[in-house]
């Protein structure tokens, strides 16, 4: 059965006709061709498919399409500041958090939620923030430096 429902995805209103169980994650990347949102495990597990969904972290494999609507879904496209890239991106880039590149929209999505959290987050707190999201390149080292990093220009912005 489809429902129609109204999302703001990536900063601009959409309707969409959909099926209810359909999956938010194969929702953006099949029907709305949004690949950067990735599925690793597709049991919640790994955190690949991490996107924001009303400013909170949420594995995009476990929400069905048809609780979404009046939804503020952010997904990695939608990360960017303009042309510019978010903090968080250019910290991952800068510190060597991206290897292989799998993990890396949800580390990426996980991290901005915490850094709108707390912009100041201690080791610990990030280690715990990502710790549902696995990655098995980076050791994850160069990751807590890219997200301390991030929240320090997010700081000096303010």
């Amino acid at each position: 059965m489809k429902k129609k429902i109204q999302i703001t995805l990536n900063g601009k209103k959409t309707d969409l006709e959909v099926p209810s169980h359909r999956l938010l994650l194969d929702l953006l990347r099949d029907e709305i061709g949004l690949t950067g949102t990735k599925e690793g495990c597709g049991t919640g597990d790994c955190g690949a498919c991490t996107v924001l969904l009303n400013g909170k972290a949420v594995n995009s494999c476990l929400i069905f399409s048809g609780e979404l609507d009046g939804a503020d879904i952010v997904t990695i496209e939608g990360l960017k500041i303009g042309p510019e890239l978010h903090p968080v991106q250019r910290a991952f880039v800068q510190d060597g958090g991206v290897q292989c590149g799998y993990c890396t929209s949800g580390m990426l999505m996980m991290s901005k939620a915490l850094l709108d959290e707390n912009p100041d987050p201690s080791e610990e707190d990030i280690r715990f923030a990502i710790s549902g999201n696995l990655c098995r390149c980076t050791g994850y080292a160069k990751i807590v430096k890219a997200v301390q990093d991030a929240g320090r220009e997010l700081r000096a912005r303010r």
